[in-house]
Formats: C-alpha cells, structure tokens, sequence
C-alpha cells in the first residue's frame, strides 16, 4: 500500500468518525423538542431502530477482520449507544400505537433478526466465507438505513411540509456517506463502499427535497376577485336609491285628498322603466 493511500485512509478514518458522531448527534434537536412537548408527534421510530440494527451488524463484522475493523468498532459501539437512547426516549413519549409498532419492530428486527444471524453464521459459515456473508448482509441493511428516511419523503411531498425532515440529519448522513465511500476504496472494501453509494444519492436527494418544500407555498385565492354580477332581472335597490346618473328616487309632492303610497309606487316604476 503506497503513502498516499496510506494518507487517504488515515484522512477517510477521521474526517469519517468525526462525521458519523455528528450524524449520530444530529437528532438531538429532534428530541429535545420531543422531550419538551411530551410527545413524539409527526416522527418516526425507524430510522433509529434501523441504525441501531445496521451499527450492531457492522460490529459483529469488525470483529471478523482480525483487528483491522477496530475503528469500525469504536464508531458503531458509540452510535449503538445513542441510538438506544434515542429509542427509549421515543418509547416513552410515543403514542400507544407508536410504541407498540416501534417495540414490535424493535423485539423482531434487533433481537430475534440479529440473534439468527449470529447463529447462521456461526454454524454454517468459517473464516472468510462468513465475512463475505456478512458483509452482504451488512451492505443490506445499510441499504434500509438509507432507505428509511423514504416514508418521511413520502410525508414531504404528500403535506409539502417539511418539519419532520430535519435537514441536519440530512446533510451529515450524505457527508458520512461520501467520507466511508472514500474509505471502503481506500481500503478495498466492496462492502463498506457499495452501501454509501446510494446513501449518498439518498441523502442528496432529501436535501433537494428540504430546499424544495421549504419555500413552498401553497396558491392563494385571488381576493380581488369580483363577486358575481347580479342578474339583469334583478333590481338594485341601492343603486336605484343613491346613483345621482340614475335620477334621484323624490318622494313627490303631496295632494289634498290623493294617495301619497300610490304616487311613490308611480314614481318607483317610473325610474325602473327609465
């Protein structure tokens, strides 16, 4: 392995660790707003349950590289740490329904999906075939962490809202895409690398939804829009009352013995008929 190579991996592993502690940290805001309201509102379970799973799977992996995974231990130890966190603050604050789906999810894909795995692997598969395996089965559900920010996509562009997106989440989950890209080719590790190619493109994506829907702004009705005109049958009596162009309605001058209510019904039709 030539210096610069050398030099790449050593650049990759920092700015990459660094990042993926930022990715990590990134829903902070997120849950402090969850904290302060009580509730878990309009967000989602999964993408803390599946990084939970794809960090614990990336360990397991490391640990089949005889040392060489060490920092890959180290990054993945610390975000299964903050991811739990995560989760049992949504848990607690979760509507019942929420809760029951994410501890549903939690119990199946964490425990019962992650312990299968192990022992899959490790009855069926040795040495270097069993990091193959898992490094495929790691490549998967890297796949489904970037994948699933899709069903708040999916709320984005069906509210044209984008407050249960944050966009920091966005923007370090591509940076930490394109960092461990970088690695994986330094390194010449198709599993690492192949991954981070489609969250890169997924976390782009997001970004340019973020930009889109945050200047959205939904189409206002035309207030000076002029109400519809009266029919030509109908009689204005307003305008009749108060044009001067139109004559002025005067009551007329009273005769001894005459009919005043019959004269101002005359005087009435007469101004209609003019």
């Amino acid at each position: 392995m030539s210096i610069f190579t050398h030099v790449i991996n050593a650049i990759c592993i920092f700015v990459g660790n660094i990042i993926s502690f930022i990715v990590f940290l990134a829903p902070v805001p997120t849950f402090v707003r969850i904290c302060k309201k009580k509730s878990t509102e309009g967000f989602q379970s999964l993408p803390y349950v599946s990084a939970l799973f794809s960090a614990m799977l990336w360990i397991y992996y490391a640990m089949q590289k005889d040392g060489s995974g060490f920092l890959l231990i180290t990054i993945n130890s610390v975000g299964c740490f903050i991811e739990t966190i995560y989760i049992v603050l949504f848990i607690t604050y979760a509507n019942k329904k929420a809760r029951i789906s994410t501890l549903k999810v939690l119990g199946l894909l964490n425990f019962l999906g992650f312990a299968a795995i192990i022992l899959v692997c490790e009855l069926l598969t040795k040495g270097s075939n069993r990091e193959k395996v898992l490094g495929g089965i790691c490549v998967g559900f890297s796949v489904c962490v970037f994948a699933a920010p899709l069903s708040i996509m999916r709320v984005v562009i069906r509210t044209k809202s984008v407050e249960f997106m944050p966009f920091s989440l966005s923007l370090f989950l591509t940076l930490s895409a394109i960092t461990w890209l970088f690695y994986g080719l330094a390194i010449k590790d198709f599993y690492v690398a192949l991954p981070n190619i489609m969250g890169a493109f997924l976390g782009a994506v997001q970004m340019i939804l973020y930009i889109i829907y945050k200047y959205y702004k939904a189409p206002k009705t035309d207030d000076t829009e002029k109400p519809e005109t009266v029919s030509d049958h109908s009689i204005d009596m307003v305008k009749l009352a108060s044009n001067p162009l139109s004559g002025d309605l005067k009551a007329p001058p009273q005769i001894p013995g005459g009919d005043l209510e019959g004269q101002i019904e005359k005087e009435m039709a007469n101004q209609i008929q003019a």
